[in-house]
C-alpha cells in the first residue's frame, strides 16, 4: 500500500509541473488575430518575462512560460493560443534544432521603448504604424522636430518615420494643396519651429533632424521608415550643403546644378539617384518607382525572401509571416528602383516583374534601419482625406505583420556570430 501511495505521489510531482508549463501562440493560418499576438508578446516583455520567438515554426510563433495572467490576456484580446506541457515544448525545440530544417529560436528579453516621429498638428492622412501599434495595444510616444533637436532620441530604442518630407518642400504638395488650410498651417508651424530652434529655413531644420536620426542609428538605434520618409530622408542627407528647394518653398533660389553635387556617401540606402527639379511635380527623385512602374492593382504583389534562420536571424525575424506573397499597396513613395539601391543593402521583399524592391534593410554604425515602401498595407491607394483603415477588419494582415516584426526586433537577444 505504501509503495502504491509513493508511486502516486511521484507521478503527481512529475505530472503537475509538466502540465500547462508553456503557452504557445501559433502564428500560422490558425491564428485568429495575428496583429494582437504581437501585442501579447510586447505586454509579456513589459512584465519582465522573456518570450521565445520560434522563427519559421508555424509562421513565426511565440512561446512563453505559462502564467495564468498571460492566458487571461490572450483571451481578452482574442488571440489564439495553446497550453502545452514541458515535454511537448521540448519536442518542438528538438524539431527546430534539427540542422536540416530552416528554423531557430530567438529569445526576446526586454520591451523596446518606441517613438513615432509625427507632427503634433492633425494632417489629412493616417500613419499605418501608429494605427497598428494602437490596435495591437503596444505603447509609444509621439515626438517631433523639437524633441529630436534638443536631444531626446537616446531615450528610445526604436524610431518610426512615416509620411514625412525631410527636404523642406512640404511633401511637394504645393501644386495641389497650397490653397488648402492644412497645407498653410503646416507651412506656418514648420517655419515657426525652425525659427524657435535657431534655423533660418525649414530645409535646414529638417536636415538637422535627419542628422540627429543618423546619429541615433549609428549609436545603436533601430530606425524604421515608410512611404515618403524613406527616400526623402536619404535625399536630405545627400543634399547637405546644397539648397534643393525652389522659391515657392523657401523664398530663394536653389543651388545651381545641384543634381551633380549630391553626396551619396551620406545616404543609408540609395546611390546615383537624380532629384526631380520641377517644384510642382509630386515626386522627390527617381528612387521611388511610383510614376514609372508598370504594375496593375490586380498584379501588384511582392515576395518575401527566405533567409537561413540559423545563420541569418535578423532578416529572418523581419520576414516572419504566414504568407510569403504580400499584396502590394501604393504611397507617395511606393517602391524602390533597384538601379539606385546600394550594393550592401539587403532586399527583404521585391517585385521582380517590376524590377522594384518593396522592403529593404541595412546596418549603419551600431544600429540598423529598415525601409518599407507604400503608405497603408490594407488600403491600396490612400488619398489625402481618406478615412483611416479599420484594423478590426484586417486582424490577420500579412502586410501589417511586417511592421510589427520590426517592433519586436530590438527585443531580441544578440547572438554570437557563427564562424
Amino acid at each position: 500500500m505504501k509503495k502504491v501511495l509513493l508511486s502516486v505521489i511521484v507521478l503527481l510531482l512529475f505530472s503537475l509541473p509538466s502540465f500547462a508549463s508553456y503557452l504557445l501562440i501559433p502564428m500560422d493560418v490558425s491564428q485568429k488575430n495575428h496583429l494582437k499576438s504581437y501585442g501579447i508578446a510586447y505586454w509579456t516583455l513589459g512584465h519582465d518575462i522573456e518570450v521565445d520567438w520560434l522563427l519559421n515554426y508555424r509562421g513565426g510563433s511565440f512561446a512563453i512560460k505559462y502564467l495564468k495572467d498571460i492566458e487571461k490576456e490572450c483571451t481578452i484580446r482574442g488571440v489564439s493560443y495553446q497550453v502545452i506541457a514541458d515535454v511537448q515544448y521540448s519536442a518542438i525545440l528538438q524539431e527546430i534544432a534539427n540542422p536540416e530544417v530552416n528554423m531557430d529560436v530567438v529569445k526576446l528579453e526586454k520591451a523596446p521603448k518606441i517613438a513615432v516621429y509625427s507632427p503634433k498638428t492633425k494632417l489629412p492622412w493616417d500613419d499605418a504604424v501608429t494605427m497598428v501599434l494602437t490596435y495591437a495595444e503596444i505603447p509609444y510616444d509621439v515626438i517631433y522636430d523639437e524633441e529630436i533637436i534638443v536631444g531626446k532620441l537616446p531615450l528610445y530604442d526604436w524610431l518610426h518615420l512615416h509620411h514625412e518630407d525631410f527636404t523642406g518642400q512640404y511633401g511637394k504638395f504645393y501644386a495641389a494643396y497650397h490653397n488648402i488650410a492644412w497645407y498653410q498651417e503646416e507651412e506656418r508651424s514648420s517655419q515657426a519651429m525652425s525659427a524657435k530652434l535657431g534655423f533660418k529655413k525649414v530645409s535646414q531644420l529638417k536636415l538637422g533632424v535627419a542628422q540627429k536620426i543618423r546619429d541615433f542609428t549609428a549609436g545603436g538605434g533601430f530606425l524604421f521608415a515608410m512611404c515618403s520618409a524613406t527616400d526623402s530622408y536619404d535625399v536630405a542627407l545627400s543634399a547637405d550643403g546644397l539648397d534643393i528647394c525652389e522659391n515657392i518653398y523657401d523664398g530663394d533660389g536653389s543651388s545651381p546644378s545641384y543634381n551633380s553635387k549630391l553626396n551619396f556617401d551620406n545616404c543609408f540606402a540609395f546611390k546615383d539617384f537624380s532629384l526631380v527639379t520641377d517644384p510642382y511635380q509630386y515626386e522627390f527623385s527617381n528612387i521611388d518607382a511610383t510614376g514609372t512602374r508598370r504594375v496593375t492593382e490586380s498584379s501588384d504583389y511582392f515576395a518575401l525572401f527566405e533567409f537561413s534562420a540559423k545563420w541569418d536571424p535578423v532578416p529572418t525575424m523581419l520576414c516572419q509571416d504566414h504568407e510569403r506573397i504580400i499584396k502590394g499597396f501604393m504611397g507617395q513613395s511606393t517602391s524602390f528602383n533597384k538601379k539606385v539601391i546600394k550594393p550592401n543593402v539587403l532586399i527583404l521583399g521585391d517585385n521582380k516583374a517590376g524590377n522594384e524592391a518593396r522592403y529593404i534593410h541595412g546596418d549603419f554604425g551600431k544600429g540598423t534601419w529598415t525601409f518599407y515602401g507604400g503608405h497603408d498595407p490594407e488600403d491600396y491607394q490612400h488619398f489625402v482625406g481618406d478615412p483611416p483603415t479599420d484594423l478590426n477588419l484586417h486582424p490577420n494582415s500579412p502586410g501589417y505583420r511586417l511592421i510589427l516584426n520590426n517592433i519586436l526586433f530590438p527585443a531580441a537577444k544578440k547572438k554570437k556570430q557563427k564562424t
